[in-house]
């Protein structure tokens, strides 16, 4: 059997057959040189509390934050994008919803199946309107209380202090915080009603002021 050979030159033979020895070096030290010390977090959150606290800046801080809570709480941030009516409007809010999965009881009974359609006012009534106003505006809150006083709305402020006007009104009175309601109903301008209409919600947006007159 002829085996087959593989031709190397001669220089690649001499270089093959050269050990390479590994060679370490000391370069000595260069400049200086220093422990890694890597400081502990807690214990400098620990010392910057011990300051502020031996400072009397903690009880000032907290004196502060509660002084900003006692405001929000007296006087909510006002719902943005919202105007007084000029004009009446009216609209319907259907409540209906489609179950997007199935309900069941405690012994996991389908008591409503997925993609059956609710309206909650079938079992929920709404039985009081929903009156949404301008807490700052002395007139609405006196129309509320002559067109809906005999009929116990619910009175929800847009913006105004409800803590005080529930003392100076003996009303209970609630706060559209952050808008939430006034988005999901679709209010634009205030007062605004919202009271059943069947199995639907008639929204209501009232003009107490006529609407200025265009210059011609």
């Amino acid at each position: 059997m002829t085996r087959a050979l593989i031709p190397f030159s001669a220089t690649t033979l001499a270089l093959l057959a050269v050990p390479c020895p590994a060679v370490a070096r000391d370069y000595g030290q260069h400049g200086t040189v220093w422990s890694i010390a890597e400081p502990d977090l807690l214990e400098q959150i620990r010392a910057r509390l011990a300051r502020l606290e031996a400072s009397g800046e903690t009880a000032k801080l907290n004196a502060a934050l509660q002084r900003r809570t006692v405001a929000k709480v007296q006087r909510p941030d006002p719902v943005p994008g919202l105007a007084p009516a000029t004009t009446s409007r009216s609209w319907t809010f259907d409540p209906t919803i489609t179950v997007d999965a199935d309900i069941k009881d405690a012994r996991g009974i389908v008591i409503i199946a997925r993609g059956t359609r609710v309206n909650p006012l079938d079992t929920v009534p709404l039985r009081s309107p929903l009156v949404f106003l301008d807490g700052d505006d002395p007139a609405s809150l006196d129309w509320a209380a002559a067109t809906f006083g005999k009929r116990h709305p619910k009175v929800i402020l847009v913006s105004g202090a409800p803590l005080a006007l529930m003392k100076a009104r003996k009303l209970r009175i609630y706060f559209d915080q952050g808008g939430t309601l006034v988005r999901h109903f679709g209010v634009k301008a205030v007062p605004a009603v919202v009271e059943q209409k069947g199995r639907v919600l008639m929204v209501t947006e009232h003009a107490l002021k006529p609407a200025p007159a265009r210059a011609s």
